[in-house]
């Protein structure tokens, strides 16, 4: 009887620590890629601070990474740019987020096989989604 309640207490305390591992709202900096199978014309976004994302504060891995890329799709499809994949990549730091955007733009950059058009800020900027509205899709 007496190991039942140790493990309980275990499984208890497991629990306690996953749930303590909650969202938190912090800055985060995010741009946006989109291309077509269809054509080669790709587009990037600005890097962008994102003042209230909400990250997991173990994995910091960003709640509802996939309605980023729907806004992004969305603004796409209402320029004329239908059937976009759309990726949104993040990082906790500036520098971070530079490294990434620098990093994609090279790959599309070299062999000159791509159009690579840019969304500036002005243009299209992310809205911050809660994590209440859809987290961990």
């Amino acid at each position: 009887m007496n190991w039942k309640k140790y493990l309980l207490t275990m499984v208890v305390a497991l629990l306690a620590l996953d749930a303590s591992a909650a969202e938190k709202t912090q800055t985060v900096y995010m741009y946006g890629f989109a291309a077509s199978f269809n054509d080669s014309t790709v587009y990037f976004t600005d890097i962008q601070q994102i003042d209230s994302a909400s990250v997991e504060s173990r994995t910091h891995f960003l709640y509802s990474r996939n309605d980023y890329s729907y806004q992004l799709r969305d603004y796409l499809a209402a320029n004329g740019f239908k059937n976009a994949t759309c990726v949104t990549a993040f990082a906790l730091t500036r520098k971070e987020a530079d490294k990434k955007y620098l990093a994609l733009r090279k790959r599309y950059l070299s062999g000159g096989r791509y159009t690579i058009k840019y969304i500036p800020a002005s243009d299209f900027r992310f809205q911050p989604i809660p994590a209440s509205n859809g987290a961990g899709e």
